[in-house]
């Protein structure tokens, strides 16, 4: 029922650019997307501006372990479901968002004492229904998110060594991709990770494994940047770098969680100063995706200033998206617009 309604909502009311994000995405053959909130989409607005600018959604937290299988023997696809049945009503793609992570696993993981071939069986069961249950209706998936630390060394996790699943280093991730691949080969499977954007230790750890495993044939499509940046910006040099490597190897970039948080007063107003500078990082990075093939997705995480994890998470900060608390569009959504408009590339 919820899944109706939401594909129901009419967009009629919103004041619209004269060509969206996603209009001239489609021009330029790339996917704009956003992280969604099923319980937003009942909110006019909310709903308005994410089917006029964007060809492709993500699910923020519906389709992470805990959320969709709270127990060993139930899942809650609703919340889920409602995102594709949105998506479908107004002809965008859905990104699967994520099947192995250290965090927002539930209890029974978490506390449930299970023996490493106890948690073999749990994953690849959650694996083999998730991605079973969206087979044909979510074209790519986050398969692992951040495996590694800032270092380069492997994140000790239940899933790798407390107590892990029996395998050891990046056999676990190689194997979570296999049962996902088994599950829909159709499907494109991505690795996920922050604070890897640029030549680092961590980039570089990552590019070793992405190697390997398609040196030997795992079933790996691409790997997911999220980029989640501060008032700094990104070395755009060292951004380019790292791409160019990894579709080097013939796999995809996508640019995964992008948002750009800044520093803001007692009401949540950023400076102008900031708020263009901000537009061009946005531009910037924008149209260094566009100047390469493999790079095929543009995703802010999230879309408008209202709904944004970042100020909860890092007080004193905000104002990091596209839209503000009031969905107008900032200088972020021009600045991404107009790369969009005028870069080179494909």
């Amino acid at each position: 029922m919820m899944a109706a309604a939401v594909a129901a909502i009419g967009i009629c009311c919103a004041v619209a650019p004269a060509q969206s994000l996603r209009d001239l995405a489609g021009q330029r053959g790339i996917r704009v997307g956003t992280a969604v909130d099923p319980n937003r989409l009942s909110e006019e607005l909310y709903a308005a501006t994410l089917a006029r600018e964007f060809n492709m959604v993500e699910p923020e937290n519906a389709m992470k372990f805990g959320p969709i299988q709270p127990t060993r023997t139930s899942f809650n696809f609703g919340p889920a479901d409602a995102i594709v049945a949105f998506a479908k009503a107004h002809d965008m793609a859905v990104r699967g968002h994520n099947l192995v992570w250290h965090k927002q696993n539930p209890m029974w993981i978490v506390s449930g004492n299970l023996t490493p071939e106890q948690l073999a069986d749990a994953l690849q069961d959650h694996i083999r229904s998730v991605v079973g249950h969206y087979a044909g209706q979510v074209f790519a998936w986050d398969v692992v998110n951040e495996a590694f630390n800032d270092d380069g060394t492997l994140r000790s996790t239940v899933w790798s060594n407390t107590p892990g699943i029996g395998l050891q280093g990046t056999a676990y991730i190689e194997q979570a991709f296999r049962w996902a691949h088994e599950a829909d080969p159709k499907a494109l499977l991505f690795y996920n990770d922050y604070s890897a954007e640029v030549m680092n230790a961590k980039s570089d750890a990552v590019y070793k494994m992405v190697q390997d495993f398609k040196s030997r044939g795992v079933p790996i499509d691409g790997v997911g940047l999220q980029m989640h940046l501060t008032a700094r910006g990104i070395s755009l040099d060292g951004l380019e770098a790292n791409i160019k490597r990894i579709a080097g190897l013939g796999l995809q970039v996508q640019i995964t969680e992008l948002d750009m948080r800044l520093p803001v007063d007692a009401s949540g107003a950023p400076t102008p100063e900031a708020l263009a500078k901000q537009g061009e990082v946005y531009r910037d990075v924008t149209a260094l995706c566009l100047k390469y093939p493999k790079c095929t997705a543009m995703q802010p995480w999230g879309f408008t200033d209202k709904y944004s994890w970042i100020p909860r998470t890092y007080p004193g900060t905000g104002a990091g998206l596209l839209f503000d608390t009031s969905y107008q569009p900032k200088p972020a959504y021009d600045g991404m617009k107009s790369a969009l408009k005028t870069s080179g590339g494909k």
